[in-house]
């Protein structure tokens, strides 16, 4: 049973009040618009608006103040992430390649001038987790790290790895040895950091876009490393036996999949509201066609589905702020739901433009094409159907 969650007017605080509105004016004043001009040329988020993401602390709300961030938690990481989202669901993705992302260097010295970067923006990577026969389950990666002498040297394919080219690392998760008998088949798998220069691959690091059909805004890659070498400090310190890197990335999925989950519902808030809006202005037979019944129907169970979901990603952060039980579990059902109910709820939207919902000239069939991707990503939903199930009857 979950942890009961405050109700929406204890949550929803003065402070996080006036964050959702900063960020709702900076979406749909300014990343908006961008969207508008770029993503149907497939262009990545110009640095310009990266640099105006930067100065209002997107980068760094998971990081403490006292190395720049805004020391904030889940639950306002993931009210962004829904406003960012609603305009452009690159610009709500990318602020989780800082928040922190890349910052676990073995030197204390080394971890707090890349927390502070992070937090500035100045440190935004890519996540080089997935490969061709490895997605939802990672324990299956076969990229490899060995030692030389003092060193790393990574061999191997990763695959759809967002923001490769002008990111300023890659968090690499590759194996360096294979599962001792009795140990689990994700023992042996280590976390890296590949430090790179914005706008080209290092030396052993070659790099394919893949041609989506959506989430434009960010570039997606396949990279092929062959000779890679890396400085020992490059293994990402756990405080654990070698070996164990991978549990450590596991205590990210809860928060990336209600992220995940904010994200989707900003996607199908988009869709609704503009739905809303060319309901209004659309006239046949003499009547806008809010007037149809059957039509504000449609809506009226579009607008119920959306405060749902978000009702699930709200009680899900609340819980992995407060550290409660049943807050991984929280997370899927709200990443699943949510992320089916942007499918669907954009898919109606589409339907309501009708013919003119099915070109270009409008976004909503960038919600729709994006919204799609919230089911795969993060964990399928028939991955959140097995952890729930696994949770309910373990």
């Amino acid at each position: 049973m979950h942890t009961a969650a405050p109700a929406d007017a204890a949550l929803l605080t003065p402070a996080r009040r006036e964050l959702q509105a900063t960020t709702r004016a900076f979406a749909m004043e300014e990343v908006l618009p961008v969207a508008d001009e770029l993503d149907p040329r497939r262009e990545d988020i110009p640095p310009s608006l990266l640099a105006r993401m930067a100065e209002l602390g997107h980068f760094g709300i998971l990081v403490d103040a006292e190395h720049g961030g805004l020391g904030l938690g889940v639950v306002e990481y993931c009210l962004v992430s829904e406003e960012l989202a609603r305009a452009w669901m690159s610009v709500g993705s990318i602020i989780a390649r800082g928040n922190g992302t890349g910052c676990a260097s073995p030197d204390p010295d080394r971890r707090a001038e890349l927390l502070r970067a992070s937090a500035a923006g100045r440190w935004v990577g890519a996540i080089a987790f997935s490969e061709p026969h490895a997605g939802s389950d990672l324990a299956g990666v076969e990229c490899t790290a060995r030692r030389d002498g003092s060193a790393w040297v990574v061999d191997g394919t990763k695959r759809w790895v967002g923001h490769a080219l002008s990111a300023d690392f890659l968090h690499l998760l590759a194996r360096t040895r294979p599962p001792r008998e009795g140990e689990s088949r994700s023992d042996g798998l280590e976390l890296f950091l590949v430090g790179k220069e914005r706008g080209r691959f290092p030396d052993g690091v070659t790099g394919t876009p893949i041609d989506k059909i959506g989430y434009f805004g960010l570039t997606t890659w396949q990279l092929e490393f062959d000779g890679l070498r890396l400085p020992a400090d490059a293994l990402q310190d756990t405080g654990q036996e070698e070996g164990q890197g991978f549990k450590d990335s596991l205590r990210w999925l809860g928060t990336a999949r209600v992220q995940t989950a904010a994200r989707a519902v900003g996607l199908a808030r988009g869709a609704l509201e503009d739905a809303v809006a060319y309901s209004r202005r659309r006239e046949q037979f003499g009547h806008p066609i809010a007037d149809q019944q059957a039509l504000r129907h449609k809506l009226a169970d579009m607008a119920a589905a959306v405060d749902a979901a978000r009702a699930l990603w709200w009680h899900a952060a609340w819980l992995l702020d407060e550290g409660a039980p049943g807050g991984d579990v929280a997370a899927s059902s709200a990443k699943l739901f949510a992320s089916e109910t942007a499918e669907r709820v954009t898919s109606d939207a589409l339907q309501i433009f009708g013919g003119n919902g099915y070109t270009t000239e409008h976004s909503v069939e960038r919600y729709w094409r994006d919204a799609r991707l919230t089911t795969i990503f993060e964990g399928t939903s028939e991955i959140q159907r097995k952890i729930i199930s696994d949770a309910l009857l373990r």
